[in-house]
């Protein structure tokens, strides 16, 4: 015997509740609950691009083309980003009239027909500036839209236990001159990323233990001491960061990553010790922006007291400091101490060799875990142990045999590498600011002519 099933009454109404007569606490209509779980879990839609926001798109899409390819052609860009050629011609004249590219003569595609002219990144226009801050230095880049290092100018002197306002205007000075310098090329630098050794969040210094800084409000007081070395100029827009993750950047954008390594883990010994992880070409930065700090990562918990707070941090066994101090050479000397531990090394002074070692360990245990953690291509060493690497490798690369899991780095010797020449902290600054221009050059366009 078959039994009607009335839909409207269980669709429309609570079962067994007549319409119109539903308690406060009966279940809503099954539809009216689905509509709502419905709107609840939907991404909201973004409004209709105009053919403005179209173009000004395109208008990157093919800067970024151009940049990419080192130089090509307005046929071979059409054939690169699927845009008509017409389209193509359209937007490369507005790149021109702007100043991004430039024509450098007459190639051949080999096919039938005219040869195409070649098109460059401009040599002149807009440009990066970085600036790193660091414990014993003040180093300033100014880079073009090619990526080329156009003026670099460096500054010796000991940071700590001096007002941040009085290194932020040392090193406003040092940018003031950097930007006459780029003039001087006709370049002009479309803002400025400063990049400093601590934890920085929303235009702050946060932490910055081997500064003794401590919530320090980087990119205000920064654009107070340019401005006031600049007053006639339009400011410009200051951003910042941590200094490993710009020198991370560099590396990325300008060395291992052009050799096709998008996913490294990288190190940067200085008088602290800085750490940034790329993966699959994206800078890990964590939820608050503070990933990558590998040098207060704890090798003895019983150890040395740390600027941090913490004890037995590995810059207190891996650091320039620690090096320095082992080998018996003044643990303050900076750079000179540097250079004085890679002479000794060279002659093969055993208390040199001995300090090099035993940092080298202990960089390879904390490292080990951290590739077992994140499994990374490879390893770069930066800063002071670039320049100790024919030392320094060895110990490390054997606790990397030793520890990580995969035995991948026991198979394949290459893995730990030396940075490159070109990946510092100031130059990944300067080409942060490249980058946004590439990403929206009508802006900086606009922001020139207004």
């Amino acid at each position: 015997m078959r039994h009607k099933v009335r839909l409207g009454a269980e669709r429309g109404r609570g079962k067994g509740v007549p319409a119109g007569r539903r308690g406060r606490g009966a279940a809503p209509p099954a539809s009216h609950t689905l509509d709502t779980t419905m709107k609840n879990n939907l991404t909201p839609l973004e409004p209709k691009a105009d053919k403005a926001t179209v173009r000004r798109h395109n208008l990157s899409l093919v800067l970024r083309a151009v940049h990419d390819a080192g130089e090509s052609t307005r046929a071979g860009i059409a054939t690169h980003v699927g845009l008509t050629r017409a389209a193509v011609s359209s937007l490369v004249e507005q790149l021109l009239a702007y100043g991004f590219v430039s024509e450098w003569g007459k190639t051949s595609s080999g096919q039938a027909g005219r040869p195409g002219t070649v098109l460059k990144v401009s040599r002149s226009g807009p440009a990066g500036l970085g600036v790193e801050i660091n414990i014993d230095y003040v180093t300033v880049c100014v880079v073009d839209l090619a990526g080329t290092d156009r003026v670099r100018l460096v500054e010796h002197f000991d940071n700590r236990g001096v007002q941040p306002s009085e290194v932020l205007a040392r090193a406003a000075r040092l940018a003031a001159r950097a930007i006459a310098s780029a003039a001087e090329q006709d370049l002009a630098p479309a803002g400025v990323h400063v990049a400093l050794p601590g934890l920085v969040t929303g235009g702050t210094v946060r932490q910055a233990p081997n500064l003794g800084w401590q919530r320090v409000a980087v990119e205000g007081l920064f654009a107070q001491a340019l401005l006031a070395l600049r007053p006639v100029h339009r400011p410009l827009p200051v951003s910042s960061d941590n200094e490993a993750n710009t020198a991370a950047l560099a590396e990325l954008w300008y060395g291992a990553g052009t050799e096709g390594v998008r996913s490294f883990l990288y190190l940067t010994g200085e008088i602290g010790i800085g750490g940034a992880l790329v993966l699959g070409g994206e800078l890990l930065r964590g939820a608050h922006g503070f990933a990558g700090e590998i040098g207060h990562m704890v090798v003895d918990p019983d150890g040395p007291l740390c600027r941090c707070g913490a004890r037995g941090c590995l810059e207190q066994y891996a650091g320039q400091a620690a090096l320095l101090g082992a080998a018996g050479i003044d643990a303050d000397a900076g750079v000179q101490g540097v250079a004085e531990l890679e002479r000794r090394a060279r002659r093969g002074d055993p208390a040199a060799l001995s300090a090099i070692g035993r940092a080298g360990r202990q960089l390879g245990v904390v490292v080990s875990g951290a590739v077992n953690l994140f499994d990374p291509d490879a390893v770069m060493l930066g800063g002071v142990y670039r320049e100790l690497m024919d030392w320094l490798a060895p110990a490390v690369d054997r606790e990397l045999a030793l520890r990580v899991v995969s035995g991948l780095w026991s198979e394949d010797g290459k893995r730990l590498r030396a940075s490159s020449s070109l990946g510092d902290a100031a130059r990944g600054a300067a080409g942060v600011i490249v980058r946004e221009v590439l990403a929206d050059p009508a802006a900086y366009a606009e922001r020139e002519q207004g």
